[in-house]
């Protein structure tokens, strides 16, 4: 699906071979669009948090295909029931590297949420660190092979609101005491802090 902004974006035109995603789209584009949406980027920026992996169904019209959830399948997951999957990480940026036209490359958001505890004003967060640890050596084996990978962003500085699922999933390197706004540096804050010097 991200095809779909991607390669329009860069002068390719729409892929022709996502199904119904594009079976009508040539009845829309009119002579000269092709030519005007292609733009030359600074960067791209890309994020990731987990993948999906998926199976042929007959119950999704057009797309035949269901997700096959994580817990399913057995595999590491977070607070949220993502799959944690580090290799995904390098999977996307050779993908996106791939493209010619793409000069530069920033991670801008990855992240983890596990269910944090606030004891003795720390967070022993040792999940998050190993997240980071494992995501990091993907981004730098894209990069040591081409891909040009120029910047990564941490999700997230501090704990947040997350959409639909509010306060609760913790993704910060600083922990938010919600109800008197104090902030505790977590253990991965520490490491990031000393990954970076």
């Amino acid at each position: 699906v991200n095809r779909l902004f991607i390669e329009p974006a860069l002068g390719m035109g729409y892929p022709q071979n996502l199904g119904i995603l594009t079976r009508h789209l040539e009845k829309q584009i009119r002579p000269g669009d092709e030519a005007n949406m292609a733009f030359a980027f600074d960067f791209i920026g890309v994020q990731n948090y987990f993948r999906l992996v998926a199976k042929h169904s007959w119950w999704l019209p057009g797309l035949l295909v269901e997700e096959v959830p994580a817990k399913k399948r057995g595999v590491p997951v977070n607070e949220m029931g993502m799959e944690v999957h580090p290799e995904g990480m390098y999977e996307m940026l050779k993908q996106f590297g791939s493209y010619n036209g793409i000069k530069k490359i920033v991670v801008t958001e990855n992240g983890v949420c596990y269910p944090d505890r606030l004891h003795n004003n720390a967070v022993n967060d040792q999940g998050r660190i190993q997240f980071f640890q494992d995501y990091l050596v993907q981004v730098r084996r894209a990069k040591l092979e081409g891909v040009p990978v120029e910047g990564y962003f941490a999700w997230s500085l501090t704990d947040n609101f997350e959409w639909s699922e509010g306060y609760h999933p913790r993704f910060g390197l600083v922990y938010v005491d919600y109800a008197t706004q104090q902030r505790y540096l977590k253990d991965s804050g520490r490491w990031f802090a000393d990954f970076l010097a």
